[in-house]
């Protein structure tokens, strides 16, 4: 069975482009989300995925993923109501690979970062431009932002 375990931080400045890599586009999609579950359809750069997560216990879930042929996965987020669209970019820090995503569409504005972890209890040195750590906030959760984008907080 797969975990994953990960924080969530907010990016208060730019300060982080300096050490990303160029970007993947990343477009998904949520077949399920009933709070306790969650089916994913993403597409990032070349490559495909279907994902389904368990509901939250503190910073850990289960998560199974699988790489599925991208014309699938196209056609399967035709199925989905509403999507999530951002540029993910990789940045290397302190020995750890962070993931910082840049929201498109209608999650324009928000900024968030990312790291996976192998425990719950695994200390994180935060770079200079991670702000707040949102990791409980269920707001924050992709799933979440399908249905209640960003630009409708305000």
């Amino acid at each position: 069975m797969g975990i994953e375990i990960e924080r969530k931080y907010l990016v208060k400045n730019d300060s982080w482009k300096a050490g990303a890599d160029k970007g993947r586009l990343c477009r998904q999609g949520y077949l399920l989300s009933n709070g306790g579950a969650t089916v994913r359809i993403r597409v990032i750069g070349e490559k495909a995925f279907l994902t389904v997560k368990g509901a939250s216990s503190g910073i850990s879930r289960t998560e199974f993923e699988y790489e599925i042929p991208t014309v699938d996965a196209e056609a399967l987020l035709e199925l989905c109501d509403n999507l999530v669209e951002k540029v993910r970019y990789l940045i290397s820090y302190a020995g750890m690979v962070w993931e910082l995503d840049v929201f498109a569409g209608a999650n324009e504005g928000l900024v968030m970062a990312e790291i996976e972890l192998e425990s719950e209890e695994q200390e994180v040195g935060l770079p200079e431009w991670a702000g707040e750590e949102v990791s409980g906030d269920a707001r924050y959760y992709n799933a979440y932002l399908a249905k209640h984008p960003f630009t409708d907080w305000r």
